[in-house]
């Protein structure tokens, strides 16, 4: 079950940092969830904090 909030392709492109053609194909390419409304495409919010987590790199300490 889904909860919280959903955001529309647009919104979900604008938060990334991205393109909306590239969040299309990602939505074609099943790497981001979506939730299907008749023909509305919705992404959850849950879904964007996922893929920031999944790319997050951490900083090095410190060179050596």
């Amino acid at each position: 079950m889904v909860h919280g909030r959903m955001n529309d392709v647009r919104h979900a492109a604008a938060e990334l940092g991205l393109s909306v053609a590239c969040v299309r194909k990602w939505i074609a390419g099943r790497r981001i969830g979506i939730v299907r409304l008749g023909r509305a495409v919705r992404i959850p919010q849950t879904e964007i904090e996922r893929l920031i987590e999944e790319g997050r790199v951490p900083a090095r300490n410190e060179r050596r």
